[in-house]
Formats: structure tokens, C-alpha cells, sequence
């Protein structure tokens, strides 16, 4: 995996393990997938499956799903 140095991968399509959270709706088209399976951890809009991947370290990932279960984040 080729990761730039703004964090990014160009074509999320190249990487396996991709999942969406329970908590995402069916119909709505506001969703992120995570990839499982990796030294980072990358996420991508779902409905750009072949578009960029921001990548974030495991503890950097960690730290903000931490931070908006706790509503430290606004919507």
C-alpha cells in the first residue's frame, strides 16, 4: 500500500477488508468504511469505492471514534 505524505491513498479500491458500521442506514448515502486487516487504519466515503482513503494511525483512530462516542465532536 502506497500512502502519500498528506495521509491519503489515491484508489481506496486497492485495499480488501473494506466495512461500514451497524450504525449506518440502508438508504442514507452519508457513510464511511473502515478497512480492517492493515498496519493503519483507512476510511473512505462509501460512495466513492475508487476514490482516496484518508489514513490514520491505529491510536490516532482510536482517539477520534473516542471522541464522538463521547460528543467531544459536533455534527
Amino acid at each position: 500500500m502506497v500512502v502519500s505524505s498528506e495521509h491519503t491513498i489515491s484508489d481506496a479500491s486497492i485495499l480488501t477488508g473494506w466495512y461500514k458500521s451497524s450504525y449506518s442506514g440502508g438508504s442514507q448515502g452519508d457513510c464511511l468504511e473502515v478497512a480492517r486487516g492493515h498496519a493503519v487504519v483507512p476510511v473512505r466515503d462509501s460512495k466513492a469505492t475508487t476514490g482516496p482513503a484518508v489514513v490514520f494511525s491505529a491510536h490516532g483512530w482510536t482517539s477520534f471514534v473516542t471522541a464522538v462516542k463521547e460528543g467531544h465532536i459536533d455534527g
